[in-house]
């Protein structure tokens, strides 16, 4: 384990004013995602439609800094022969790959899943390294559901084990690890209900990369915001957000970790916005940044829509999200930038 290597790809990952792109989709996801704007999920259209965010040079030099990749992304060539890997590292970011293999039910614990992957992690990681890959991810899900208990500590713990495992393999092979234990927005819970299951999933994440002595200062975490169930009549402002998020982060997160970029986790563009900047504006002793999928690509996806005389208006509204998110990580992004582009 290189530690040094470890901690400055960390800190290029979450500051300098930019976040991550999450363009991991498993082909079931990126499938459905297709089909919203009338696309068939082919590699050949996968490949395209990725090629055009890579080669969006202005959104990836100047606000994004690391690209979180699928197994068969990393892989491919664009168009004209040129690896898409080369495409992310010619802009100035960085190559990032998904390694868990999903979710699957924990059997007799209805409602909970338990991610897999373990199997060969090593191997694997040891292959993506040399196909240029400088960090990872794996991401556990935590459901909240009052009324069967749902997470129950098992399952949460079970989940922070294997988070551990893959992180320590991570840094053994070199590669810097994003941890993403996300607590879901689907249910009706409140804003503090979220918080007091966010705040435990991280304390037993946080035991268990002590206990796995994985490096802090060499991994990048990834949380959900604290924020309430899609389906709770009580939606938060982005203040409430901000102040409760952070109010979890510090009593849960050691200040050795370099920095914290949030998921969006079903939130919209512009709430997930508004949610980072407000977060920002209070700060915290981490840098706090953004590693969105849909909240960065809904937009250019629908401008896309699979046509090639699409491709430049979807780099715009692509470079445009990445914009108003990496002002969000300064705290400088206002809901007039937003109108002022529509």
């Amino acid at each position: 384990m290189n530690k040094d290597h470890l901690a400055r790809t960390a800190k290029a990952l979450v500051t300098g004013g930019r976040g991550l792109l999450a363009a991991d989709e498993s082909g079931g996801t990126i499938a459905k995602r297709f089909a919203a704007v009338g696309v068939g999920s082919t590699e050949e259209t996968r490949r395209d439609y990725r090629e055009l965010l890579f080669r969006s040079r202005d959104a990836l030099k100047r606000y994004i800094s690391g690209v979180i990749l699928f197994d068969e992304t990393i892989r491919q060539s664009a168009s004209d022969g040129t690896a898409l890997v080369k495409l992310i590292e010619s802009a100035g970011a960085i190559p990032g790959i998904k390694v868990d293999l999903g979710a699957r039910p924990l059997p007799f614990f209805p409602g909970e899943t338990i991610t897999e992957g373990l199997d060969g992690l090593q191997d694997r990681l040891v292959s993506y390294y040399g196909l240029r890959a400088r960090f990872a991810k794996w991401r556990a899900v935590i459901d909240i559901n009052r009324q069967t208990g749902v997470p129950t500590k098992y399952a949460v713990d079970a989940n922070a084990q294997a988070l551990a495992r893959y992180a320590a393999l991570c840094q053994n092979a070199n590669l810097t690890p994003i941890v993403e234990p996300e607590v879901l927005m689907d249910g009706d819970h409140d804003i503090e209900l979220c918080a007091e299951v966010t705040e435990f999933v991280l304390h037993r994440v946080f035991a268990a990369l002590y206990e796995a002595r994985v490096f802090l200062e060499g991994m990048v975490l990834k949380p959900n915001m604290v924020i309430a169930g899609k389906k709770s009549p009580h939606q938060a402002s982005p203040e409430r957000v901000a102040e409760a998020t952070l109010r979890v982060l510090r009593r849960s997160v050691p200040v050795a970790v370099p920095g914290v970029a949030f998921l969006s986790g079903g939130q919209s563009d512009v709430e997930a916005t508004a949610n980072l900047d407000a977060i920002n504006h209070i700060g915290g002793p981490w840098c706090l940044t953004f590693s969105y999928g849909r909240a960065l690509q809904a937009s250019a996806l629908k401008s896309w829509a699979g046509r090639a005389e699409n491709v430049k208006s979807a780099q715009a509204a692509f470079t445009h999200r990445a914009q108003m998110n990496a002002l969000a990580q300064r705290g400088e992004w206002t809901q007039k930038q937003e109108q002022m582009v529509a």
